[in-house]
């Protein structure tokens, strides 16, 4: 049975995504080294897919190891991977149970061979399920993506197979590795930070932000279930002004 948000006359987002922060900061609190906050972070995204599940999100994308994160202490970098590879291989198979889709988003190519190889996999098994679009967005930063799209249509200019004058907004968001679902309509930020570190640049132009106090590794349904609240409460007028 899905769980209801609170304020039911408001919209409810149909996709969130979410910049998960605060991992080092919760373990330095603690007296404990960056990976305890790593790996209770990564506990985190298994509670708040389930929360995602309740409430009826059909696309949650989480920011998960920005094009920056590489240049991080190297064995900051491998305990990421390491958990990355962890999660990969225990929660495919439950969530594909579940009926959730698996994507990646952001630059494979910095990511060693047999973890493209798990991400390719899981792709595949989850391919058909509609239940809820689970998005990792890896090694990704958003003036790559956009860069990226741009070249693809650079190239197709210089094969004379695309007029320039004819390409629009939408030719674009079909260039980029986000066509696959639509754009965030709510984005959250834990730690209190409030900036957005390169994500989703041209995705986000119109998404309702949400910036919350609470370290991701202390993220719960409840923080969830609240934003979607203060998101229900916001009237989205993509710049006019009714």
């Amino acid at each position: 049975m899905k769980l209801q948000v609170i304020n039911e006359e408001g919209n409810k987002p149909k996709h969130i995504a979410i910049i998960m922060d605060g991992n080092g900061r919760w373990a330095r609190s603690r007296g404990l080294p960056r990976a305890y906050g790593h790996k209770k972070g990564a506990e985190t995204l298994r509670i708040v897919v389930e929360s995602a599940l309740k409430l009826d999100v059909k696309y949650l994308t989480l920011f998960g190891f920005s094009s920056e994160n590489w240049n991080r202490p190297k064995d900051e970098v491998i305990d990421l991977m390491s958990l990355l590879r962890g999660y990969l291989v225990k929660e495919v198979e439950a969530l594909d149970k579940k009926g959730i889709k698996f994507r990646v988003v952001g630059d494979r190519q910095r990511l060693d061979c047999d973890i493209v190889e798990m991400i390719t996999s899981a792709e595949k098994l989850t391919a058909n399920n509609a239940e809820l679009t689970l998005t990792l967005a890896l090694s990704y930063g958003g003036r790559r993506a956009i860069s990226d799209a741009a070249k693809k249509l650079a190239m197709q200019v210089y094969k004379k197979q695309l007029n320039p004058n004819e390409i629009c907004e939408e030719m674009f968001n079909q260039a980029l590795e986000t066509k696959m679902f639509p754009d965030p309509d709510l984005v959250i930020r834990t730690s209190g930070e409030k900036r957005i570190s390169n994500f989703m640049l041209w995705e986000c132009a119109y998404s309702e932000f949400v910036f919350i106090d609470t370290l991701w590794p202390d993220f719960c349904h409840k923080d969830l279930s609240a934003a979607i609240n203060e998101y229900a409460g916001r009237n989205r007028r993509f710049g006019s002004s009714i």
